[in-house]
């Protein structure tokens, strides 16, 4: 129907797939990023968990929403620590495994959960890894 009211008022459908697919592909470039984890983002007082991908920048935590790249921000984070998720937030995060953590960073813009799964551990908490408790459950390396 979308496509039938394009062709109608005249644009041109190869220039609509071009658009399709340049944001495609800008969003797989994402993923090629060193330090880059996918992850799930709820801002304080939002109810939603948004899909994405984050990167540090040194103690800037770079956030870019998926699919269509819409949402992007920028968080100086503070201070951040890791927990599990509750039985309630672990059902809204879906496609992160049976396994998940969830980063609470404290940023200039107030509080942040970002949660990602077990194995992404350490880029998620990037310059706040050394300064991290060991998670529940977790024995001693060393």
């Amino acid at each position: 129907m979308v496509w039938a009211i394009l062709a109608l008022i005249g644009i041109p459908l190869w220039l609509c797939a071009v658009g399709i697919f340049v944001l495609v592909f800008r969003n797989r470039g994402l993923r090629n990023r060193p330090g880059n984890v996918p992850v799930r983002m709820l801002p304080d007082g939002k109810g939603r968990w948004t899909a994405g991908h984050a990167v540090w920048v040194h103690d800037v935590l770079a956030f870019r929403g998926s699919p269509a790249a819409w949402t992007e921000r920028l968080f100086w984070v503070t201070d951040a620590s890791l927990r599990e998720p509750s039985d309630s937030e672990a059902k809204h995060l879906h496609r992160l495994g049976d396994e998940m953590v969830i980063l609470a960073a404290t940023s200039d813009e107030g509080p942040v959960l970002f949660a990602a799964r077990a194995d992404d551990t350490t880029e998620l908490l990037g310059p706040f890894e050394a300064h991290a408790r060991p998670r529940a459950g977790m024995a001693d390396d060393g």
